[in-house]
């Protein structure tokens, strides 16, 4: 028993209930009722990973996904201890081979593992270049890849755009892909992937309804107002280098020595 994941889920319904969500849930037969997987979701908003578990969760009697975040989640005052009683993982992303050992053996262990191929948000909502941690960890712990597509969710809050979490009421999709067993080298599983969920996206996408021209959410392959992959890339670049060049100057200024004395 895990009271607190269960009440966290339950107040999350709450809040679903309130905002006027509407999901529309397809694929669950393909997740595995019991036995460790890699849950791989694309990543276009601040919620993905609230919505990303509810497949498992709904289908099989309270299947909870382990999150892989980022450290820093984990550090703060408020999100950290939550964090930690619901047994997510945290990732140091300048040194990632504890959370990758955590990770397979969770997996071993039969847990749902959730985590980003694309490490980030994708400012153009269509898939970015996979990092090949997913694959490396299907095929440590020998369990299958289960891709998991979210679609509106960046309707809410993603990057570079305000919330609207009051009364969004947006259609929210979740599309579980068939698995992925770990029989091929990290490099081609990865690339197989990425393949997946980019089919599972357009089939997403297709079924969701009317992506009106020029709106923030909708990609530009579909007359969206949403920045091209490679312009997207672009942005990625610039903010990843302003991010090293301030977290180099902190460093610079806390190794600096002391004023002279007068």
């Amino acid at each position: 028993m895990e009271p607190v994941y269960g009440t966290v889920i339950q107040a999350a319904r709450l809040v679903w209930r309130v905002q006027g969500l509407k999901f529309t849930i397809t694929g669950v037969e393909n997740l595995p009722v019991t036995g460790g997987a890699v849950i791989a979701i694309n990543h276009t908003s601040y919620f993905d990973f609230t919505f990303a578990g509810l497949p498992a969760y709904k289908q099989h009697r309270g299947r909870k996904v382990r999150f892989m975040a980022k450290k820093e989640v984990f550090d703060s005052k408020v999100s950290g201890p939550i964090m930690r009683s619901l047994r997510h993982i945290p990732v140091d992303r300048d040194s990632g081979a504890q959370s990758f050992s955590e990770a397979c053996q969770r997996l071993k262990e039969g847990e749902l593992v959730g985590v980003y191929p694309e490490a980030t948000i994708s400012r153009s909502f269509e898939i970015k270049e996979f990092k090949s941690g997913a694959a490396r960890m299907a095929i440590a712990a020998d369990v299958p890849i289960i891709p998991h597509i979210i679609w509106g969710a960046q309707r809410i809050w993603t990057k570079g755009h305000p919330r609207k979490m009051w009364r969004p009421k947006v259609p929210i999709s979740i599309t579980v892909g068939e698995p992925i067993y770990p029989t091929l080298p990290a490099a081609e599983l990865t690339a197989l992937l990425h393949s997946r969920m980019q089919h599972l996206l357009e089939r997403a996408q297709d079924a969701y309804g009317p992506h009106p021209h020029g709106e923030f959410w909708v990609p530009h392959r579909l007359g969206g107002g949403a920045p091209t992959l490679a312009e997207a890339n672009r942005m990625d670049l610039e903010e990843a280098t302003q991010k090293a060049q301030a977290k180099a100057a902190r460093r610079d200024e806390r190794s600096a020595p002391g004023d002279p004395p007068e």
